[in-house]
């Protein structure tokens, strides 16, 4: 493994040693398999290659300074994949089954997991897709959990630093009763066009406003909105919203910090008031919003007026990374330390 630059990891897929599958037939789950293979043999009427019948998480293991390995939160996206599988008919995989396949590809995996000096992570990808065939439009009678992972470094290539973003007007991730609230492939699909306009222009990311009214903010195209003003932290309440496990990480932190938490409605000429602004996601915990930039209205909301991650921003990121790694204590029982 000397061969691996830990610390020029890219965020991309690296070939590890094993991923973890389990089937569900006959109206239950199987056991966990252990599996070598890369590829998935699915039928080419399977419902998740024609109707969208796919959910996925995101989540991280570390290794700490003590030499143990933890995985950051594993119970809340095992939640927020069965209220995806609730919300596109298909069936729930429990938290102990869920808990119990990360336990084993981390642990099959091991020799992948960066070192702790190295800043990088161990990337955990659970899948969860309909492979029966079907050719109507109906849930699938056979679906498949798969779970791997890749060694990654930071999100953007210069970590923990502000960025530009840029409000897309021209296209929508997801609609106010869609499927926005679920971790679905369809919202990246919807989210890819705006997200090369953005990348095109020079920003690190797209920021979409309310599909309904054009008027609030509603969320980047692969991370949650926050804002700081007034010792208080901010973040949008809306129906077509990822529940991001980082920004209610960051939430609970911010409130035993002594800010005020709300999770509101947040009109865009609100941009001109924050102290502090960052889109938070598992990937790159907190980006630091340097400015937004609305090109249609011809404003520019500027945010860090030094260019430099503020001082909440900041606190907020080493504090929930200092857990993540095992730096500091764990009050909340977020972490899970693998034995």
């Amino acid at each position: 493994m000397n061969e691996i630059d830990w610390s020029n990891l890219s965020f991309g897929y690296m070939k590890t040693d094993y991923n973890v599958r389990c089937y569900y037939r006959n109206g239950k789950w199987g056991d966990l398999e252990l599996c070598s293979e890369e590829t998935l043999n699915i039928h080419m009427a399977a419902t998740c290659l024609h109707y969208g019948q796919e959910a996925f998480e995101g989540l991280k293991a570390y290794r700490g300074k003590d030499g143990k390995i933890r995985v950051f939160r594993p119970e809340a996206n095992a939640e927020r994949l069965q209220s995806t599988c609730d919300g596109i008919l298909m069936p729930q995989f429990s938290t102990e089954k869920f808990c119990e396949a990360v336990r084993l590809v981390v642990k099959k995996n091991e020799r992948f997991i960066p070192p702790y000096e190295s800043g990088a992570s161990l990337y955990i990808r659970p899948l969860l897709i309909g492979i029966g065939a079907q050719v109507g439009v109906h849930p699938a009678s056979e679906y498949m959990f798969v779970i791997f992972v890749t060694p990654v470094g930071p999100y953007f290539k210069g970590g923990f630093a502000t960025n530009p973003y840029v409000i897309i007007r021209e296209y929508d991730r997801a609609a106010p009763l869609g499927t926005g609230r679920y971790k679905v492939g369809g919202n990246y699909a919807a989210s890819l066009r705006a997200n090369k306009i953005a990348h095109d222009a020079g920003y690190a990311s797209e920021f979409y406003l309310d599909a309904k009214e054009k008027k609030y903010i509603d969320e980047c195209g692969a991370a949650n909105f926050f804002g700081i003003k007034n010792n208080t932290y901010v973040t949008p309440l809306s129906t077509s919203i990822l529940p991001s496990i980082t920004n209610r990480s960051l939430m609970q932190l911010a409130e035993d910090m002594g800010l005020k938490v709300e999770r509101r409605a947040i009109p865009e000429e609100e941009l001109a008031t924050f102290e502090e602004a960052g889109a938070c996601g598992t990937a790159a915990v907190i980006s630091p919003i340097e400015r937004i930039d609305d090109l249609e209205n011809g404003k520019s909301y500027v945010i860090a007026k030094d260019g430099k991650p503020g001082p909440v921003c900041e606190k907020l990121y080493n504090k929930l990374r200092a857990i993540q790694y095992g730096d500091e204590p764990d009050p909340y029982g977020w972490v899970m330390v693998l034995d």
